[in-house]
């Protein structure tokens, strides 16, 4: 016991340097849920027992022989956690074969039911070395692991250590096709038969070697994907970004060129074209999905800029609220729309404006500055002098 608790610590650190030092960090997949990346596996295979009683008898180690190999099958259930790691719970036995010391060979049918259950960490070198595909058609797959075994027949258990490697064939998403080669070395005797031999190489312990034949299905998403390149979508839209920010910067120094206009002394009977421009062209305000709230300050330099006009030339406004099409109900976008004309019109009054100078509109959900622009962009209210 005390020799399987160390190779256990052993194979511990090893799986958890090997995990640290994952190749696939080269091929970077998104991480998938927990429900992700289950499988389950069902085999039949070709068992073989080498007891612990056979030492020094001379018996032909042929896995071929009739007094010491059986059909047998096995049942496993595991997830894949990394497309490179994986953990597994196996399950294998029925029939198996005790062999007696000298004389094996005479003592055929000499059968030993038992099953062993095991906990497998799984190493897809496909994947860990060529990095992640869908669409590989062989994935080569080394196991190492641990259990605990049983034989109906005597009653007995032992611990084990085991050890293989896994090759699966990919049919399509869900299926394949699996044969796998492995060895369970067993602590204590688990044939029936203990002559007391002690320690004496190799198959001083019981042990069993087998060949399988399976399918594999996998359950839910299967596959990983792959992380999505974050400079490549911002090189992608970065021209679309600089357009708008030179747009905003045309548009705040076109406002601080008019609001200076505004200021600058002139005759009402005496109004620049530049100046009538301004004050018949809606001015927007705008605003976050869902929200009434005003999104930047910055959108009200224009709206106290018309709100000085409508002062001084005692002119009446209207305000207007929208809501976008694309999101939400008509229900809520009426409502929507309402509010943010509200919303407007308090800062107009908070601006000096009289209440009822000012008109409110809504639009409910509409796709008018969408064509062009993002469809948030209609999410706005827009103010208007109204002579």
């Amino acid at each position: 016991m005390k020799k399987l608790l160390i190779v256990l610590a052993i194979a511990s650190v090893s799986v958890a340097s090997f995990a640290q030092e994952d190749p696939t960090l080269k091929h970077s997949v998104a991480t998938n849920s927990f429900w992700s990346n289950w499988f389950v596996q069902a085999g039949a295979n070709w068992n073989a027992w080498y007891t612990a009683t056979e030492h020094g008898f001379d018996l032909n180690k042929s896995p071929l022989k009739k007094f010491r190999s059986n059909p047998g099958a096995a049942v496993a259930v595991g997830k894949w956690f990394t497309p490179g790691l994986g953990l597994r719970l196996k399950a294998q036995g029925i029939w198996g074969k005790k062999v007696a010391g000298a004389g094996a060979e005479e003592n055929e049918g000499n059968s030993n039911k038992y099953w062993i259950l095991n906990g497998h960490v799984m190493f897809n070198l496909s994947n860990l070395i060529c990095g992640y595909s869908d669409s590989r058609v062989v994935n080569v797959i080394p196991f190492v692991g641990g259990g605990l075994g049983r034989t109906m027949t005597y009653d007995l258990y032992a611990m084990d250590l085991s050890a293989g490697v896994q090759v699966q064939f990919r049919i399509n998403k869900n299926f394949g096709v699996h044969v796998e080669a492995g060895w369970n070395r067993l602590e204590g005797d688990i044939d029936g038969t203990d002559y007391g031999y002690g320690n004496r190489g190799w198959d001083s312990h019981d042990n069993n070697v087998y060949a399988e034949l399976g399918l594999t299905y996998n359950l839910g998403k299967a596959t990983w994907n792959k992380v999505p390149d974050v400079d490549a979508i911002k090189a992608a839209h970065q021209a679309a970004i600089d357009a708008l920010n030179a747009k905003l910067r045309d548009a705040e120094a076109e406002n601080a060129r008019l609001k200076a206009l505004l200021d600058k002394p002139v005759e009402k009977e005496v109004v620049s074209e530049s100046v009538k421009e301004f004050i018949t062209t809606p001015v927007s305000v705008f605003f976050n999905l869902a929200k009434t709230n005003v999104a930047n300050p910055k959108d009200l330099v224009n709206v106290r800029a018309l709100a000085k006009y409508a002062k001084d030339n005692n002119s009446n406004i209207l305000v207007t609220g929208y809501a976008d099409s694309s999101t939400g109900t008509p229900a809520i976008n009426e409502k929507l729309s309402i509010a943010r004309a509200e919303t407007v019109k308090g800062e107009l009054v908070n601006m000096g404006v009289a209440a009822e100078k000012i008109k409110t509109a809504h639009n409910g959900g509409v796709k008018i500055l969408g064509v062009d622009l993002p469809i948030d962009f209609d999410r706005r209210a827009t103010v208007q002098i109204t002579e």
